[in-house]
């Protein structure tokens, strides 16, 4: 028995050595530009060398640990290289001048300075923070009144999911062209019949700030309406039953049955359409490219009347070739929503504690 753990243990330790050995000539290859052919296959067989003789390490005590480790390594290694890692450099680059490719030099805090000079960007912040509020308002009401619609006894409830959910499934770039036709030259044709003015809605700033809504309640309120419609199936009828036998009318049972005992659920519907109002991107680009005109905004006339906090830090970094300054505004973009998630969050489970 103790010389199968011995042999055990040295093909254990000639598997990780091996693998060791071809991730590094792979990493190396990489690195010199060469072996086309061969550094990816060294670097697969590399590590499945390796983890093969990290399995086979002769351990009763931990080897349940291992096996846990080598299965999540692929998803905490998938997770570091495509969040942790650009992260951390991105919180580095921004501190420096750094073009895309290459960094010249250290330039401390002046890129975070400049930001803070710049009226367009400060008028995005806002807009950001307006479009937030109408939306975590709009859309959860609109998909809590939806999830009652469809969790009643209506025929077709079925067909009714479906059609609420489906604007959910058209991607954000395709719905916001749909919906500049539907704008520019649909809703024109009626304004021209009644008002024989061809009026479209994105032709003024604060219009066109309304439509970008109208089209984010219309592709978010189903997505969210799911979520509502797990919460209102989840309240026991036992329950809903009791208040009915008690004498309470609909109004009475939604406000002091239904609300209150979907509390967790209002938490985690108000906490995604918070975060993705402020993610807002591919609709913004779409519909309105960021255009608008505002005419005194801390004494300037800006030209970037429509354009969020999102679609800002893309037209700094990737229009404007302006990568580290960009970077400074994706880092302060992400203070922001982490501070205003962690404060909502808490401020909700507090009201369901309340409730």
């Amino acid at each position: 028995m103790g010389e199968f753990s011995v042999g055990r243990k040295a093909a254990s330790f000639g598997c990780m050595i091996v693998g060791l050995v071809l991730m590094i000539w792979g990493l190396a290859m990489a690195i010199a530009k060469t072996g086309n052919t061969l550094r990816g296959g060294a670097l697969v067989v590399g590590a499945v060398a390796f983890f093969v003789g990290f399995y086979l390490f002769p351990t009763l005590k931990h080897h349940r640990t291992i096996v846990n480790i080598i299965f999540l390594f692929p998803l905490l290694f998938a997770f570091a290289v495509t969040v942790i890692i650009p992260l951390v450099l991105g919180i580095g680059y921004s501190f420096t001048d750094w073009n895309g490719i290459r960094t010249k030099g250290f330039v401390g805090l002046d890129n975070y300075m400049r930001m803070f000079r710049q009226p367009g960007f400060l008028w995005s912040i806002l807009i950001t923070f307006l479009f937030v509020v109408f939306n975590i308002i709009l859309v959860n009401l609109t998909a809590f009144l939806l999830a009652l619609l469809c969790t009643s006894k209506l025929k077709g409830l079925g067909f009714f999911r479906a059609a609420y959910f489906l604007p959910n499934l058209i991607g954000g770039i395709v719905l916001g062209y749909i919906w500049q036709f539907i704008f520019s030259n649909v809703i024109t044709k009626f304004t021209t019949a009644l008002f024989d003015s061809r009026y479209s809605m994105l032709s003024e700033t604060k219009t066109a700030f309304i439509g970008i809504v109208i089209v984010y309640i219309w592709q978010y309120a189903g997505y969210i309406m799911l979520i509502y419609i797990t919460g209102l199936n989840t309240i026991p009828g036992d329950v809903l039953e009791a208040s009915s036998i008690d004498g309470a009318n609909a109004t009475q049972t939604l406000f002091e049955i239904k609300i209150p005992m979907i509390a967790p659920t209002i938490t985690i519907c108000t906490f995604l359409t918070l975060t993705s109002a402020f993610k807002q991107f591919d609709v913004n680009l779409a519909l309105t490219n960021g255009t608008g005109s505002v005419a005194n905004f801390m004494g300037n006339y800006l030209t970037n009347g429509t354009e969020m906090l999102a679609l800002n830090i893309y037209s700094t970094a990737v229009i404007n070739n302006e990568y580290a300054f960009g970077e400074a505004k994706a880092v302060l973009f992400f203070i922001i929503l982490a501070v205003v998630s962690i404060v909502q969050v808490r401020i909700s489970n507090k009201k369901e504690v309340e409730l």
